[in-house]
């Protein structure tokens, strides 16, 4: 009775879905009424505006709600108020519709004042943010730029033409008002942006227009304010500080540069800096980048503008010198270590510089030389037979300081011919006279060029020789001063400490620094060709080394005989050692192996580390924990001085359980340290060092940091590995060719390539880097930017290859550089520390210039031994044999026919390693491996060897075996390069036991 039927329950929730479907479509149809209402607003309302539009109160009203409201949204619809305002000033004879005219209205003078400063200053606000490389951004500068133009001064407005002429002062006026409001809100700053961003780059952006107008608006809030000490300070530090501004006005705009000679404005800026505070504070304000981009800029205009410079010279250079000086203070304040032309040019993009460089080189050309040096390039030269200078009476020197002076004005009188010829002193001419006294400070000008741009300080010297009159009249010049002439004037000068005494010495300094340079010039060519040719002949060869294109023996000369130069070498011949210095590659390896193990030990003898009949060597005890083997090593070694590491130095090892081990060392149980150590701290495991991918040879790990002093564990390696190669004790280190390279100092030489030594650190990352080189399309469609992404522990690492990297897009201009710092990145920047570490150790032990005869290559065979064949013969004969054993014992016999017959080359090399515990053979013989190899008849295991007693060796001598040790294995101890050789029955036994043994490393672990 109280169910619901079935039908009754359907419909009702058929009726509820339905109900909330009706919802719905009455929600849409609402909102999209709304949003078409919005839309139709919107229209009409524009509509009305743009019919409103149509004066100048309409506008002003429009203006102010929309700059009450103003957020950085409505950028869109500020830019269409600049636009109508700007189409309502050009408007013919329409008054009421001139933005303008409200400036004339009683009731709104003032708030249309405001709202003008208000609108101008939103503009430079949104200049500062706009990029003018980019299209869109560089329309809306302009647009920007048109109105500030526009309302800044009145030579546009319509209003003042015909009859409105007498409301010119009144407007001119507004537009002052309107600049000081600017000027205080930070206009210069604005105008100092936008000018860096167009023009500090490969390619200015900025167009002929826009920089007219920027340089313009610039220019007058100068003029208005009549060239005022504050309005010249603002242009001097914003506008002629940016890096040349000059160059790039007189290339774009000439008509600006016409402006700057008509209102006489380089005069203005000489006069203003002349005034030592003005100068003084500029520098500050600018720190030395800045101030040498505006040491360029003046240079520039002075180089236009030749009248001026004349005319005020003097001050020109005081100007120029004192900011020079301030510069070579800020230098060696800031200590840069960047790698560009001149430190304090650091700070700006690359592409700039070229173009400061270009403006500073005016200083030295022939156009303003001329002009500054005009008093002197004016005399006329008599020609006089050499006259000596007059004896002078002794002088009594102050200081020792004096004598590279005095050493400098010797060098120089006996230089030039055309010198010579007037060196007659005439004197005459006052020292404090305007003439020399403005010639002094000019010496004192290139003096501070040459001590402040010490990167292009033989351009300087080049441009100040560059006229062949210049130096004889100068020189005629000095031999007036004074009121007898001659070098007496000079002498007293060097004992005064007086300003005057040191232009006038600044004068003579200059003269004899470029005569010096003038009178090598000759010299100079030979040397730069001969350096040139055998830069390039060492090219030549290092990539022969690297990768093999001439014949054997290409590089030797056949006539050179090594015991001759020896013997040259011995008394010290000139000859001998240029040869040695710069072509080594001629002499045969081997020789050059055998002259480095002369000067290793005359080294030794001359440290008193050989034993003598006299005398013995110090010798250093060391006791290490078979268990904790290198730290022990590190802890006892690496406070040690230098000389008593090259020295003798014994281990005692102490085993597990706390026991010194038996057995006394003579260099065996020391060789055997210094493998351990060696084959510990070089295995990858440790993160000191890791394997480049393919050839797996080491070089040091990037994350090395990882150990709390992994810097001074570089550093004992280092040492170790001069140790081993100092002792001619070879390890099996292989060593990646690019890190070798970096240890003999090859990266520093003009001539290395970071991409020559790439393959040897990853083969594939060199294809794919050089592959971006070879790409035929846009290499900014790779997304590449000048930075290297890393995964470092498990964490992504973005490293800049240069500063800014991660935003500068690799493109095709400059991709080049890009691969070359990527190369240099990888092989030198993420390693610098731990290799400078390990270059540190190593060459505390092995003097760099004994390595300078062998190439990368040589090095690693230095290191590591031989990669020839094994001399069997060799190796025989220079074997000693114990324990019953000799050369004719049936045993021998048989291993030396097993070696050479029944085992290949790599078996051979696996039996070296076995006893030696390095596969290569020494680079001089076997007659240089120490201890000499030895073979050891035994009977025993070796935790019961106690030596060889008198029965073991006559048994072993007769082949009388205790029992038959078929069942024991070879062993060795490579500390003593020992072979322990059980004395077999058979010969298969012995083939079959040994080769097992070499090919388990078995050593003396099994027995």
């Amino acid at each position: 009775m109280f169910t619901v039927p079935q039908s009754s329950k359907s419909e009702f929730l058929d009726k509820a879905r339905q109900a909330r479907e009706e919802r719905k479509g009455q929600k849409e149809k609402e909102k999209a009424a709304t949003t078409i209402q919005a839309l139709v607003r919107g229209f009409l309302c524009r509509s009305k505006l743009q019919k409103e539009i149509r004066n100048a109160l309409s506008i002003f009203k429009i203006a102010r709600k929309l700059l009450f409201i103003y957020r950085q949204e409505d950028k869109q619809r500020f830019e269409k108020l600049c636009r109508a305002i700007l189409a309502s000033m050009e408007v013919e004879n329409e008054s009421k519709v001139w933005y303008v005219s409200l400036a004339l209205s009683k009731d709104l003078t003032i708030a249309w004042l405001k709202q003008i400063k208000d609108v101008l200053w939103t503009c430079c606000v949104l200049l500062k943010k706009l990029k003018p490389d980019i299209l869109q951004d560089n329309k809306i500068i302009t647009l920007y730029l048109t109105m500030l133009v526009t309302f800044t001064d009145t030579s546009t407005w319509r209003i003042v033409r015909g009859k409105g002429e007498a409301l010119r002062p009144a407007l001119t006026r507004i537009c002052e008002n309107i600049m000081g409001h600017l000027n205080q809100k930070g206009f210069y700053s604005v105008l100092q942006i936008l000018l860096t961003n167009g023009l500090a780059r490969s390619r200015p952006s900025l167009s002929k227009g826009t920089l007219t107008a920027i340089f313009t608006l610039s220019l007058r809030p100068v003029f208005a304010a009549h060239f005022s000490d504050n309005l010249l300070r603002s242009f001097l530090l914003h506008i002629m500080s940016v890096p040349a501004v000059v160059h790039h006005i007189s290339v774009l705009t000439p008509e600006c540069m016409a402006t700057i000679q008509t209102h006489d404005l380089l005069r203005k800026f000489i006069l203003f800096l002349s005034r030592e505070e003005q100068c003084s504070d500029i520098c500050v304000c600018l720190e030395g980048s800045h101030t040498l981009c505006l040491l360029g800029n003046l240079i520039h205009l002075g180089y236009h503008n030749e009248k001026v410079l004349e005319e005020e010279a003097s001050h020109f250079v005081k100007d120029l010198t004192d900011m020079l000086s301030y510069c070579q203070r800020y230098v060696s304040q800031k200590k840069s270590n960047l790698t560009h032309w001149h430190p304090v040019l650091g700070w700006f993009s690359q592409s700039s510089m070229p173009l400061v460089t270009k403006q500073l080189q005016n200083l030295w050309g022939v156009s303003i030389i001329r002009t500054l040096f005009s008093d002197v390039l004016s005399k006329k030269l008599e020609s006089q037979e050499p006259t000596p200078p007059p004896p002078q009476s002794p002088q009594p020197s102050t200081s020792q300081n004096n004598l590279p002076v005095k050493n400098l004005f010797k060098r120089a009188f006996q230089k030039s011919a055309s010198v010579r010829n007037i060196l007659k002193p005439v004197g005459g001419k006052r020292v404090d006279s305007a003439e020399v006294q403005k010639v002094c400070s000019i010496c004192v000008l290139y003096q501070t060029a040459l001590s402040t741009l010490t990167q292009i300080r033989l351009q300087i010297l080049t441009g100040l020789t560059h006229l062949d009159d210049l130096l004889p009249k100068l020189w005629a010049f000095i031999c007036e001063l004074g009121p007898q002439g001659g070098l007496k004037l000079f002498m007293e000068c060097l004992n005064n400490d007086t300003e005057e005494s040191k232009q006038l010495l600044a004068m003579l300094m200059l003269f004899v620094i470029a005569l010096d340079t003038l009178s090598q010039n000759a010299k100079g060519e030979k040397l730069e060709l001969f350096h040139s040719v055998h830069g390039w002949l060492m090219v030549l060869y290092e990539r022969d080394c690297r990768r093999r294109f001439t014949p054997d023996e290409h590089w030797l000369r056949k006539d050179l005989k090594p015991s001759l130069l020896f013997q040259e070498l011995e008394k010290g011949k000139k000859r001998a050692q240029l040869l040695l210095q710069y072509i080594p590659h001629v002499i045969p390896h081997k020789n050059r192996v055998l002259l480095f193990r002369n000067i290793v030990t005359k080294e030794k003898e001359t440290l008193g580390l050989v034993e003598t009949s006299s005398a013995s060597p110090h010798v250093t005890h060391i006791t290490i924990r078979r268990s904790r083997m290198l730290e022990d090593g590190y802890d006892q070694l690496r406070r040690l001085p230098v000389n008593s590491i090259k020295g003798v130095i014994r281990v005692k090892f102490v085993n597990d359980l706390g026991v010194d081990e038996a057995g006394i060392d003579q260099d065996g149980v020391f060789k055997e340290f210094l493998e351990e150590i060696i084959k510990k701290v070089f295995n990858p495991a440790l993160n000191l060092f890791k394997t480049t991918s393919g050839n797996e040879r080491l070089y040091p790990s990037p994350t090395s940091y990882i150990h709390e002093n992994h810097l001074q564990l570089f550093e004992f390696v280092g040492k170790m590995l001069g140790k081993a190669v100092y002792e001619g004790i070879v390890v099996d280190v292989p060593f990646a060719s690019f890190f070798l390279s970096q240890v003999l100092g090859h990266h520093h030489s003009s001539f290395y390539s970071s991409i020559d030594e790439l393959p040897s650190l990853d083969s594939e990352f060199y294809k794919n880097l050089t592959s971006i080189k070879r790409y035929d399309g846009d290499v900014g469609d790779l997304g590449l930017t000048l930075s290297y992404d890393e995964d470092v522990m498990g964490q992504l690492v973005c490293h800049e290859l240069i500063a800014g990297g991660k935003t500068m897009p690799v493109t095709n201009e400059n991709k080049i550089s890009y691969i070359h710092l990527m190369a240099h990145f990888r092989m030198h920047t993420q390693i610098k520390d731990q290799t400078i570490a390990f270059i540190r150790g190593f060459r505390s032990i092995i003097n760099p210039e004994w390595l300078h005869m062998f190439s990368t290559p040589e090095v690693q065979r230095l290191i590591s031994g031989d990669n020839a064949e094994i001399d069997l013969d060799d190796l025989k004969k220079h074997t000693v044999y114990y324990g019953g054993f000799h050369s004719s014992h049936r045993v021998i016999i048989w291993l030396w026919d097993i070696l050479s017959s029944d085992f290949n080359a790599e078996e051979r090399a696996m039996f070296l390693k076995f006893v030696t515990s390095c596969s290569r053979p020494p680079l001089l013989g076997f007659a240089y491996l120490k201890p000499p190899f030895s073979i050891r008849c035994v009977e025993v295991s070796d935790d019961q060897d106690t030596g060889d007693t008198l029965g073991s060796v006559l048994r072993g001598f007769f082949t009388i075996r205790k029992k038959e040790p078929g069942g024991r294995l070879p062993t060795s101890s490579t500390c003593f390069n020992l072979l322990k050789l059980p004395n077999y029955s058979k010969k298969s036994i012995l083939r079959d036991k040994l080769r097992y043994a070499i090919s388990m490393n078995t050593g003396f672990e099994l027995s």
